[in-house]
């Protein structure tokens, strides 16, 4: 579905004028499935990552690594102003965990995270790490697997209607 509908998207007269008036290269709003998976891949490391400015840290790859950039954009937002707390809570936990530290007890005010940075910051960024790359590993397999099974599934339609 996902799938029938970024083709069919790519292919509207508008969408292709702007995009030549623009001068932006076609690659990388490419909708293959290398090319998408590679911008859930960017995306979904970047969006585990507690910083500011991530939609401009997905940019930073685009000179390095040919990816469907408005998907990598759109996956970054997987961290958002509600998700964020709960996720970077679950980073730093695994990360106690993972690195044999007791985790203290957080409070959700600006003034806490300030004053406890310095006790947070390692376990907080090795959890990070570990929901990064693992995270966005198996989002790029998962695309890559969802899509061919779309494919196998349109081949089987297409096989039965004759």
């Amino acid at each position: 579905m996902l799938r029938k509908t970024l083709k069919n998207t790519s292919k509207h007269e508008k969408l292709r004028a702007f995009i030549k008036k623009s001068k932006i290269p076609p690659e990388y709003l490419s909708p293959s499935r290398k090319m998408i998976s590679r911008g859930v891949l960017i995306g979904l490391f970047i969006a585990f990552i507690p910083m500011p400015m991530q939609m401009a840290a997905v940019l930073l790859f685009v000179p390095f690594v040919k990816f469907n950039v408005p998907i990598g954009l759109a996956m970054c937002w997987l961290s958002n102003p509600i998700t964020m707390p709960p996720m970077y809570y679950m980073e730093y936990l695994t990360g106690s965990f993972l690195l044999h530290m007791k985790p203290q007890p957080v409070e959700m005010t600006l003034s806490w995270f300030s004053n406890n940075l310095d006790n947070i910051f390692i376990p907080l960024y090795f959890g990070t790490a570990i929901y990064s790359i693992f995270g966005s590993i198996l989002g790029y397999f998962l695309v890559n697997y969802l899509w061919k099974l779309s494919v196998k599934r349109d081949k089987k339609k297409h096989y039965t209607k004759r």
